[in-house]
Parts: C-alpha cells; structure tokens; sequence
C-alpha cells in the first residue's frame, strides 16, 4: 500500500482506533452506532490494505499485536487532529449547532446535572448532547469526551477546570430512629448503631471524620449495604439505620425533616466529595456548542448559586 493511498482507509483507521481503544468490537460498535459486523469488517479492510495482522482475536478478549501498536499510536494522532480540525472550523460558525458529549458520575448526573442539562436542550435546538453516565475515570482526549464531570481536590494537569458546586459526605438519621437509639455526638458513638454503608471497597466499612487537627476513624457495621445514594436515603426515611450519602441527594430530605444530619461540625472525609469540576481540553478554538454547554452549567451550579 502506497503513503498516497491513506485517504483510503481513514474510515477503517478510525475503526481500528475504536475497538483497540473500547476493548471490543461490541463496545466500539455501541459507541459508533453501528453493528459489531460492521466494526469487524472495516478493521479486516485495514489489515488488508496494510498487508498486516493487527489484533489477535480470542473467544474472550483482543489483543493488539506489536504492529497493531505502532498503527494505534498514529492512529489516535490522526483521529485528534481531525477532530480538532472539526472545532477549528465550528469555532468560526456563531450559532451553537451539533453533538456534545459529557461524561458524569452517575449520583451527581441524575440528581444535579440532568435537570440543567434538560434546560440546555429547551435553550439550544440544534444541539444533541450525549450524556455518558458512569463512575469510572474518563479521559476525555482518548475517549473523545467533549467535557468530564469530576469529584476531586487536584484537577488533572493539561485539562481546563471550571468549578461548579462543591460536594460534602453528609451522615443523616431518621427522627424515628433518632428517638428509638441512643444518641450521636462523636464518631466513635456510630459503633452501636445500624450505619448503611456503600458497600464498594473494604474500606468503606470505615468511617473517616475530620474536625480542625482532630481525625478519628470508625469501623461501622449494619443490616443493609448499598452503593446507590437514593437508595441509602430510602433506606435511612425507613429507619433502618444511620446512613452517608452526598449532600446534593439528602439536601431536600433534610429540609422536609425527613432526616437529620448526625455530626455536622465533622468533615466525613471519603473520596467521595471536593469539588465538582467541569473539565474539558485546552484550545484555542473551543466550538461553539461546547462553549454554549460550559458556559450554562456553570452559570446553573457554579459559586454563588448553590444554597444551604
């Protein structure tokens, strides 16, 4: 195959760079929208058309092999500089039009961000937004992820931040439970209760609390474990026990009286909290529906608009 000839198989190119990057033809024929057929068969023209085998095939994964290597590395550089020849060029176009895709855990995205997110489409018409709703870490550049919602103190070197909301652990009670148990003025008073933990590593059976210079470490224990945040709430409204959960979910529970906070004055110190950062690439030409999209979550949950 001639250098002349890439025009080509630049479909295929970007096939391959899907499927290496996704793990399967499934999960890369899911996110391009087509049949893992389909994905198989661009893949099989690539190397054809190079003359080389690029993925090693098993009934349980793929593996790339050392030429599928060196073909993926400047397979990602090329895909990156297509797209960001696309937001050159929508970065000259005035109305916000086309698709954006935004990542978000999956607590935070169902209970902060899809009301805003809801708005934009109303205020926007002609733009699609792709909400990718997961808890694993997403790197937006080799996913192709316009903007990256993330808990965190440190936002990642290389990216753009912009706050949107900070995020506390909050421990909460019902009043039933409350009158039915023995008080919680210390952490250490946790150790008889019934606490709902998420139940997701070993160490969320362990409370950390932090109060000025001052930590102190629980082992909790209960009757029900759940890693779902409205789940814990329903939970804890049924008084089965003292649970955490983030407090943009038990917020309106504790307003309505629902619930109780416990240990106010202590920071509950997980990974589960900072601050929510909207994170997105550095450019100079930033496209017009990502801007817009920006630009509207930040002015819906950005400082200054969050209350107590």
């Amino acid at each position: 195959m001639g250098s002349n000839d890439f025009l080509d198989v630049m479909q295929e190119l970007v096939a391959f760079v899907r499927v290496a990057e996704a793990g399967s033809f499934s999960a890369a024929a899911r996110a391009q929208g087509v049949t893992p057929s389909a994905i198989s068969r661009q893949v099989a023209r690539l190397e054809k058309a190079l003359g080389l085998a690029l993925l090693q095939r098993t009934t349980r994964q793929l593996r790339l092999t050392d030429a599928g290597l060196a073909v993926l590395e400047h397979g990602r550089a090329m895909v990156a500089a297509a797209r960001a020849t696309l937001e050159v060029a929508e970065g000259h176009v005035g109305v916000p039009r086309g698709r954006v895709r935004l990542s978000a855990p999956k607590a935070f995205a169902r209970q902060v961000l899809h009301q805003p997110v809801l708005d934009f489409l109303q205020r926007y018409p002609e733009v699609d937004v792709h909400f990718l709703v997961q808890d694993r870490p997403v790197d937006a550049l080799r996913e192709g992820v316009d903007l990256v919602v993330r808990l965190t103190d440190d936002p990642p070197p290389g990216m753009v931040a912009r706050a949107l909301c900070p995020v506390q652990q909050w421990v909460v009670a019902s009043p039933a439970y409350q009158a039915a148990h023995p008080p919680v003025h210390t952490p250490d008073d946790l150790m008889a209760h019934s606490c709902i933990a998420l139940g997701e590593q070993e160490r969320d059976g362990r409370w950390r609390f932090v109060r000025g210079d001052e930590a102190v470490e629980v082992a909790v224990s209960g009757r029900y474990t759940v890693n779902h945040s409205e789940m814990r709430l329903a939970a804890v409204e049924a008084g089965l026990g003292i649970g955490c959960m983030p407090d943009f979910g038990a917020r309106e529970a504790v307003a309505a009286g629902r619930v109780v906070r416990l240990l106010a004055d202590w920071t509950f110190d997980t990974r589960y909290q900072g601050t929510a950062y909207l994170l997105f690439a550095a450019s100079r030409h930033t496209a017009p529906k990502v801007r817009a999209l920006i630009d509207h979550l930040v002015a819906a949950l950005g400082p200054g608009t969050q209350t107590a």
